[in-house]
């Protein structure tokens, strides 16, 4: 069973984690084109829902309650990044 600070530190690595994939596919290949800005925003996003995320797991006593934020949370994030990128909504910050 892992501590609370393992878990803790577990939820802030993770987007380091993710942000390293697009890193080492702008490195060893031409495919991947990420701007700093591209990684200034996702790191936002990232960080933004660990943060949201530990804060529901320290704030909310109910098990059903914080597995239904944290869906809710993490569903926000995957439609903000499918806009950013692809632009599904059609909306003024919409990718392409």
């Amino acid at each position: 069973m892992m501590t609370q600070k393992q878990t803790t530190f577990t939820i802030y690595a993770l987007p380091l984690v993710l942000l390293c994939v697009p890193l080492v596919g702008n490195i060893i290949s031409s495919e991947v084109n990420w701007s700093p800005s591209d990684f200034l925003i996702a790191g936002i996003l990232l960080f933004a829902t660990a943060f949201l995320v530990n804060l529901v797991r320290s704030k909310i006593k109910k098990q059903s309650w914080k597995i239904l934020i944290c869906a809710v949370i993490v569903l926000v994030l995957a439609l903000t990044w499918i806009e950013l990128a692809v632009g599904i909504f059609g909306s003024p910050f919409a990718g392409n």
